[in-house]
């Protein structure tokens, strides 16, 4: 009676040993078209730079006037705006914006009938700060220089700073983006060859990060750069790719 069942025990486990065969047999089986159907895709990433000029400058400047009261502050303040202005006509300036007029109280420190250290007000000082849009990028940045001729009337009109834009990036990075598109696309035929494969269609496209710097520059950044102390400039863009292959 129990050499009998024996071979029905045999039977059982072998029959169980078959059926996980079996199974781990369809478990790799799925895996493996599962790593076919993945690899029926490549992504790239492709790149495209250009060098551009900028078209508009933003110059910055101010001066300022002190007096011992408010009003006779706000009357040089008036009086050398003209010296100002006609300086700005004389150099080709059509248009220019005053910003508003800064005002602090000249104080100093004194002491009392009581031997008390104690402020008094003494005066004021005037800031009037001048902002000049202009696509004349290549004389305007010399105001910053030629403002010394003032001085010789009363007048020390300071730059503050002095930016150059490129105005047209918007639709640069746009056009580039496509460019960087391509540049892909050559790699990723140059990538599939190597496999014996062939790219089919582009799936999806994604811009990276868009890099404005000076012309010579190769300075990047996660967040991008976008220089505005250079006339001269280069647009870099990055994009990935996603190909179906075949």
């Amino acid at each position: 009676m129990e050499n009998s069942s024996r071979p029905h025990l045999f039977g059982l486990l072998a029959g169980l040993f078959l059926a996980g065969g079996i199974s781990f047999a369809s478990l790799v089986l799925a895996r493996a078209w599962v790593h076919i159907h993945e690899s029926q895709v490549i992504e790239v990433t492709g790149s495209a730079r250009k060098n551009v000029r900028s078209d508009l400058v933003i110059w910055r400047s101010r001066f300022a006037v002190e007096d011992e009261s408010l009003g006779g502050a706000n009357d040089k303040l008036k009086a050398a705006l003209v010296t100002v202005e006609q300086f700005l006509r004389q150099k080709g300036v059509k248009e220019f914006e005053l910003l508003p007029v800064q005002i602090r109280e000249i104080t100093a420190r004194g002491r009392s009938d009581d031997d008390e250290v104690v402020t008094k007000r003494i005066g004021y000082q005037l800031t009037q700060a001048i902002e000049v849009r202009s696509d004349d990028v290549d004389n305007t940045p010399r105001l910053s220089r030629e403002a010394a001729q003032l001085l010789g009337e009363g007048v020390a009109l300071m730059s503050e700073s002095t930016q150059f834009l490129y105005t047209n990036a918007g639709q640069a990075k746009v056009e580039m983006m496509a460019e960087a598109t391509k540049d892909a696309r050559t790699r990723a035929d140059q990538i599939a060859s190597q496999g014996n494969r062939r790219v089919q269609e582009l799936r999806s496209a994604r811009m990276g990060v868009v890099q404005v710097n000076p012309l010579y520059s190769t300075a990047t950044s996660w967040e991008g750069n976008n220089d505005t102390s250079s006339l001269e400039k280069a647009i870099t863009v990055t994009g990935s790719a996603v190909f179906a292959l075949r």
